[in-house]
């Protein structure tokens, strides 16, 4: 297990968070650094890849001790969907295994929520962002009914515990908080394992 390239992922956001770059050139950079870790398929832990015949699951990989940020592996079982929904904070995204579809909407002039164009399919290796600045409403499903999808998503917040909305067709918008799927972490820091004294 090539847990090491989570570990230095974290890193590289960590010190782009430190930057405090504009968001534009956040987002910019750190889908170049999400686009290089879901390249391989190689580090994610058995753990944090298990799907659940329920609903989805969303495993939290890392947070910032301050919050500024988190990473998630979410896995989609086959078929699984999210409902419209809102981040309220910067998001990456990118697929790691499989395929999946996301949906984006945006508010009318009346400002009722419509689809903002084509759904968009993300295979194995492709990257997007949301936000509140650049779009930060959409519906996300496995492309399968047949396998499990994975994606790793970076938040500029943890996410688990960010009060959002889900937009449920001919009703107001439904507060939420996600929480996540998992009571521990990856283990990040072990450096025996990879360094071992001989």
């Amino acid at each position: 297990m090539a847990i090491h390239k989570l570990r230095h992922f974290v890193g590289e956001i960590a010190r782009l968070v430190d930057e405090a770059p504009e968001e534009p050139a956040l987002i910019e950079r750190g889908l170049a650094a999400l686009r290089d870790l879901v390249r391989d398929d190689d580090w994610l832990p058995d753990a944090f890849a298990q799907p659940s015949p329920e609903r989805y699951c969303q495993y939290l990989l890392h947070a910032d001790a301050r919050e500024r940020f988190s990473v998630v592996s979410f896995v989609w079982g086959p078929g699984q969907r999210t409902p419209v929904h809102d981040h309220t904070v910067w998001g990456l995204i990118g697929v790691l295994r499989g395929a999946e579809y996301a949906q984006a909407y945006r508010r009318d002039a009346q400002g009722a929520l419509r689809e903002d164009g084509a759904e968009v399919r993300l295979a194995r290796g492709d990257v997007e962002a949301v936000s509140p600045a650049i779009g930060d409403i959409h519906r996300v499903r496995n492309a399968f009914d047949d396998r499990v999808s994975i994606s790793i998503h970076v938040y500029g917040a943890n996410i688990g515990a960010v009060r959002r909305a889900t937009y449920p067709a001919d009703a107001p918008p439904k507060p939420f908080i996600s929480g996540y799927s998992n009571d521990l972490l990856p283990n990040l820091w072990d450096l025996s394992k990879e360094h071992p004294v001989t």
